[in-house]
């Protein structure tokens, strides 16, 4: 029968064990030396190796042959551990035999001697799923066990056992094999096994991976079931991901702000069955090498990439402000946390793309088109280049005061409307002056625009004067009404939607002028007078 990779290739000594040397070399050193422990604590991620070496620990306590801490793997022991006929060592599984009777079943078997080995060994795996109850039972039997029996632990969760396991185990932390290690067994599985791995489809493998050896078997496994030539696309189609190039092609996307085709890129690997969760896992991992290679001179120890991807790397990151890099990375973290609970994954991820394509945030931070705007300008500054300001005309300016008997005109100019408001307009000759007639009309289209303003301007009237529109009204907070640069706006749109011409707009002061105060000297006379006239 047909046996998996991770069980064919399980390190079989510690010298085969890759990524954990701090381990292996203590253990090994226990070993010949005689100095064993009775109780053992093997704890770190899935697929490091804490089973594996649990094993290999219970063969070379009872080897007859070791060889520098090793087992030998040819005793009679040895072999018989490995196929199961020698029974003095057990393997516990706590997730389904974690209560306090089975802990107590096993404290009885523990008095009696071994049959064949020397130890009898207990490897009790994933510990932290036994009750509370079954962490009692078993205290007294951890801390003094029969000279015969020796405990190993495992747990990929160190922080749910009790300070009292804890303190009655030898413990050894195992971490996360480096992607170099994974690379490198994955090679030498693939050649054992005739098949062609090529190196970015092995870097590949161990970044999915993430730091766990088994994982990494299982997922090469996959891909030899497909072909036996392994290339990055069949590990991609293996493992449901989005390749290196559509990586690469959202981020171009993303830079050129192309919404629609980094859309379509979404549906179209949705629709090849690419999982959303991973995928946006991946986009989250590439930015984070995008930032990398953005702000780290030597970047190559800290991405696990081919040289040809870590260049494609840095060329991406040098088009890429770190501010947008670190906007995508803050959008792709919140989206990974909402994808768990969404009822429609893929619209959750449409939406990241959008904020990252549109510069939204959804924090309600400024926009990041504005700092890119802000960026420009300081770079034509900083080059010498003079910065105009487009040309505005004040909102409010006041003329010189006319004779009194025609009404002064306070010249409320609107101020003038954007280019992309209102369109260009043919040159023609100024009106002439005399009564705007189709100021109604205008009043008709500020009703639209602006409300507030409208109501201001009932019951008023215009002329053209000197090629501006003068407004005439009764009404005392029109002035400061027009002083407001959005209305101002909006009544010289709708002049404009009107006559088709841009106008200036004024209003007409029509408050009477003030009598010249009289003297004080002149108003005590006048008081006096008034008194001796009543007297």
């Amino acid at each position: 029968m047909y046996q998996a990779l991770y069980r064919k290739w399980r390190p079989r000594t510690f010298d085969e064990v890759y990524g954990q040397p701090h381990v292996t070399k203590t253990l090994k050193n226990e070993l010949e030396s005689g100095r064993i422990s009775h109780a053992y604590l093997f704890t770190g991620s899935r697929g490091t190796g804490k089973t594996s070496c649990a094993k290999i620990l219970s063969k070379a306590v009872n080897c007859l042959s070791p060889v520098n801490g090793n087992p030998c793997n040819e005793c009679e022991i040895c072999r018989g551990i490995d196929n199961g006929s020698i029974l003095d060592v057990i393997e516990i599984d706590a997730a389904s035999n974690n209560g306090v009777d089975n802990i107590r079943d096993l404290r009885e078997e523990a008095n009696f001697t071994p049959v064949s080995a020397k130890y009898r060994v207990y490897i009790i795996d994933e510990v932290h799923m036994l009750s509370i109850g079954a962490f009692n039972a078993l205290l007294k039997t951890l801390e003094e066990p029969p000279a015969h029996v020796i405990f190993i632990l495992a747990t990929t969760e160190i922080h749910k056992l009790p300070a009292t396991i804890l303190s009655r185990c030898q413990r050894f932390d195992f971490k996360r094999i480096a992607p170099e290690d994974i690379t490198a067994r994955l090679s030498y599985v693939a050649q054992q096994e005739g098949a062609t791995l090529t190196e970015p489809a092995a870097s590949l493998i161990a970044r999915i991976a993430d730091g766990g050896m088994r994982d990494a078997l299982s997922l090469l496994d996959r891909c030899l079931a497909m072909s036996g030539n392994i290339d990055e696309n069949a590990v991609s189609s293996a493992a449901g991901i989005a390749g290196t190039v559509h990586l690469f092609s959202f981020s171009e996307y993303i830079a050129n702000r192309d919404l629609t085709s980094a859309l379509n890129l979404i549906s179209k690997l949705h629709n090849e069955s690419c999982d959303i969760d991973s995928l946006c896992t991946e986009l989250t991992l590439h930015f984070r090498n995008l930032m990398v290679a953005k702000t780290v001179e030597n970047c190559g120890e800290l991405i696990v990439c081919s040289k040809e991807e870590l260049q494609s790397l840095k060329d991406r990151a040098a088009r890429l402000k770190l501010s947008k890099i670190l906007e995508c990375i803050d959008i792709l973290c919140e989206t990974s946390k909402n994808i768990k609970n969404a009822a429609n994954k893929k619209i959750q991820l449409e939406a990241a793309v959008i904020k990252m394509c549109s510069g939204i945030s959804s924090s309600g931070e400024v926009p990041q088109d504005i700092y890119d705007r802000l960026d420009a300008i300081e770079s034509r500054l900083q080059s010498g280049v003079a910065v105009k300001a487009e040309p505005r005309e004040p909102a409010l300016a006041h003329e010189a005061p006319k004779p009194q008997e025609k009404p002064t005109v306070k010249a409320a100019e609107a101020a003038p409307v954007s280019e992309d408001l209102l369109p260009e307009a043919p040159a023609e000759p100024d009106l002439p002056d005399g009564p705007f007639n189709n100021w109604s009309e205008v009043l008709e289209a500020l009703q639209t625009f602006d409300i507030p303003l409208y109501g201001i301007l009932a019951n008023s009237n215009a002329e053209i004067k000197n090629g501006r529109v003068i407004i005439n009204s009764d009404n005392p907070t029109l002035f400061d009404f027009i002083c407001t640069d959005t209305h101002s706006k909006e009544l010289a749109r709708a002049v404009y939607k009107v006559i088709g011409k841009r106008m200036k707009i004024a209003v007409a002061n029509k408050e009477k002028p003030k009598t010249q105060a009289a003297s004080p000297l002149e108003e005590l006379k006048k008081k006096i007078n008034d008194f001796n006239n009543g007297g």
